[in-house]
């Protein structure tokens, strides 16, 4: 059974804290401006897959483990963020897989598997996510009722509106990549691109 009054609060709870700007969310924009909404779904399907196993096993009380061994975090996110500052310096110099070059018509080359990869990564190695679920998804769970129909509840509302928020953002990127497009200015196009990149990265790494 559910608790029909929780997941009333829960959903405008999220729906807020998912429209907000955050890592996963500029990552989203990022791509869409480069490569385009479609392709940037492989990464969304990683960063929900990410965020489904941060929420799980923060309410089963793995977080707190991870939180008592943080250099398991700081590997993870040192990693994932100086891979993303790699590519971003990469796009900034029109460089790269994932730069935009019309005359060679190679801005999709980078894989689905990395882009599901990145993420993914992005989504487990990110601190503030961990916390931020350990302290919001508890307070929506009634001890009295099963636990497992309750969090299956709570994550489908998660992943629902954290794919929502991810493709208006993607679609967002989209759209500003076409106007700068049609322009001609492609090596503004790619700096943007590279920089929003490369804070992304060190949002992963210092955060």
């Amino acid at each position: 059974m559910l608790d029909l009054t929780l997941l009333s609060l829960f959903i405008p709870t999220f729906m807020l804290v998912s429209a907000t700007p955050g890592m996963c969310m500029t990552l989203a924009l990022t791509l869409g401006i480069t490569l385009g909404v479609r392709k940037t779904f492989w990464m969304m399907w990683g960063e929900l897959v990410g965020v489904a196993t941060v929420s799980v096993l923060a309410v089963i009380g793995v977080a707190s483990i991870m939180l008592n061994f943080p250099l398991t975090f700081l590997v993870l996110k040192y990693c994932g963020g100086a891979y993303l500052i790699y590519l971003g310096v990469q796009m900034w110099l029109s460089k790269g897989k994932m730069a935009i070059n019309l005359d060679t018509k190679q801005t999709t080359q980078i894989s689905e598997k990395q882009l599901m990869t990145q993420g993914f990564v992005t989504a487990i190695a990110n601190p503030k996510g961990w916390a931020f679920t350990v302290s919001l998804l508890p307070p929506f769970i009634n001890p009295e009722l099963s636990m497992a129909p309750q969090l299956a509840a709570l994550v489908a509302i998660i992943l629902i509106t954290e794919f929502v928020f991810l493709t208006l953002y993607a679609t967002g990127g989209r759209t500003l990549g076409k106007l700068l497009q049609n322009t001609s200015n492609v090596q503004l196009l790619n700096r943007l691109s590279g920089s929003l990149m490369v804070g992304v990265g060190l949002w992963l790494a210092l955060g």
